[in-house]
């Protein structure tokens, strides 16, 4: 009888416990870069076929995308090789974000592409990583992560 008290108290302070995944702050988690390779030779003609990051998002309000006419939230990236720094708007969210907010977001890394500054040697592979953070409406900003994947800069 004793025994039983203490393992159902014990499964009471584990089960309150339990950490919410959805607060008021967002939270983001890489989930992957692709293609994970970019030629130097490449130009803006060729944006759409720039390594896209796509990050897990999570928010307890949901109070992000794009509100036309007002402060909108936002996406933050900058490469940590170059410390090139890129903000860009979600999408308009209105339709899907709701109370207990959860998507995968696409960001086009583009604006951030680029390897180390004053390398004249060619050819060269520079091996990027990006760290990425959102602000909601509130101005709450999300956890800061770093890309779990390089993104490969070759230099010709």
């Amino acid at each position: 009888m004793r025994y039983t008290l203490l393992v159902a108290m014990l499964v009471m302070v584990f089960v309150g416990c339990k950490k919410d995944k959805f607060t008021t702050v967002p939270q983001i988690s890489f989930k992957s870069v692709k293609p994970n390779a970019w030629l130097s030779s490449y130009t803006a003609f060729q944006k759409d076929i720039a390594p896209v990051l796509t990050i897990n998002v999570t928010d307890a309000e949901g109070d992000l995308g794009f509100k036309a006419g007002s402060d909108t939230s936002k996406i933050y990236v900058k490469n940590l090789i170059n410390n090139k720094i890129d903000s860009s708007f979600l999408p308009d969210l209105k339709t899907a974000a709701q109370a207990n907010f959860k998507a995968d977001i696409d960001v086009n890394l583009f604006n951030v592409l680029g390897g180390k500054p004053g390398v004249t040697t060619r050819p060269r592979v520079d091996t990027l990583y990006f760290e990425v953070y959102i602000k909601d409406f509130a101005k709450n900003k999300s956890n800061v992560i770093i890309t779990g994947a390089p993104v490969y800069y070759i230099v010709q």
